[in-house]
């Protein structure tokens, strides 16, 4: 398992972990929209999908520069909100992923377009209860669903892209449903803009960022 130490608010990473986190910059892979999505809203609104895909710094920041977004928040979904704190969610056992809130336009961008951002460059859908450096059930790839349209989207689109082999293996994206969203705590909240030159930014989320403007030019935006 691979092991951070955080000293005078700069991490420093063990040798294996700086090794993992240069492979992040070159992942990103190009997929297809979503065949089965919910349709441009006719007027301005509000609605919020909740996605878990690694540390959720990077996730935030992410979808904080996507075109049609909101608000991002941060926090913890699929345990008890009596373990929804970063010490004892990072022990692993409280069932919590590290997640993501984002509220969303649903006149501007679609729930499946979300999601085509998540699985191309927020995170690898292909790995199991770990993204990059960080390893753990916390750190599991995970769609909460709120409704039943998004669980249709979320399955439908694992499907689309497990049949087109589009990634090198198999998805295991949970696709759960929503009990509570937790809100982590303040200084976790744009942890990307407040601390951009921290070692596991640069080598785990800066080139997520680097990766949505490249790749997704059309859903990109300049914060």
């Amino acid at each position: 398992m691979y092991k951070f130490f955080f000293l005078s608010s700069v991490i420093v990473l063990t040798g294996a972990a700086f090794a993992a986190c240069s492979s992040v910059r070159a992942s990103a892979t190009a997929i297809p929209n979503p065949t089965l999505d919910a349709p441009l809203a006719s007027a301005r609104g509000e609605q919020t999908a909740v996605l878990a895909g690694g540390c959720f710094w990077g996730v935030e920041a992410v979808f904080e520069h996507v075109k049609g977004v909101i608000d991002v928040k941060s926090g913890y979904s699929g345990g008890s909100p009596a373990t929804a704190e970063y010490e004892t969610v990072s022990g692993g056992q409280t069932g919590h992923a590290e997640s993501v809130q984002i509220t969303y336009d649903p006149s501007q961008i679609s729930y499946g377009q979300l999601l085509k951002v998540f699985f191309s460059v927020a995170h690898d859908p292909t790995e199991l209860n770990r993204q990059g450096p960080d390893t753990g059930t916390q750190y599991r790839s995970a769609i909460f669903y709120a409704s039943d349209e998004q669980k249709r989207i979320a399955q439908a689109y694992i499907a689309q892209l497990n049949g087109a082999k589009v990634f090198s293996g198999p998805i295991v994206t949970q696709v759960a449903e929503l009990r509570k969203f937790n809100v982590a705590e303040a200084y976790h909240q744009d942890y990307l803009l407040n601390h951009p030159d921290e070692p596991y930014i640069v080598f785990n989320d800066l080139p997520k960022l680097e990766n949505l403007r490249k790749q997704l030019p059309e859903l990109y935006k300049a914060k």
